[in-house]
């Protein structure tokens, strides 16, 4: 008898944050990543590099940021009206795997301060 192995139900909705994960300040990009840039924006993997990456020390590539007006700061390729990921098809991999399970810690914590505020909206900030 083969046991049965099943993926624990996602217990976030994506679509109703304002981006938490795309505000952090390092969003690693390895070569695959760049790789998957280029071929979506038709350029080479070095003039993507260029373009939307910088190094964060000698062995750390990043994605750039853009101004923010929920968290400051935010990927680059963030869509700050819509509040969505325009590059879905073509994110990173760290973006791919996060939160890496089940549930996302903000997430509970956004669906818990809307409650409390009674507002679907409410967005916590500093």
């Amino acid at each position: 008898m083969t046991a049965k192995t099943s993926t624990p139900a996602v217990r976030y909705d994506c679509s109703k944050c304002p981006g938490y994960c795309c505000s952090y300040p390092r969003i690693e990009v390895k070569d695959s990543d760049l790789k998957r840039l280029a071929k979506h924006f038709d350029l080479t993997p070095e003039e993507a590099a260029r373009k939307f990456t910088r190094m964060y020390d000698k062995t750390e590539r990043i994605l750039r940021h853009q101004k923010d007006t929920v968290y400051g700061s935010i990927c680059r390729f963030f869509d700050t009206d819509e509040r969505r990921c325009t590059i879905y098809a073509a994110r990173p991999s760290v973006c791919r795997e996060y939160p890496d399970g089940p549930k996302c810690g903000y997430y509970d914590f956004l669906k818990f301060e809307r409650k409390h505020q009674d507002d679907p909206d409410f967005i916590p900030s500093a």
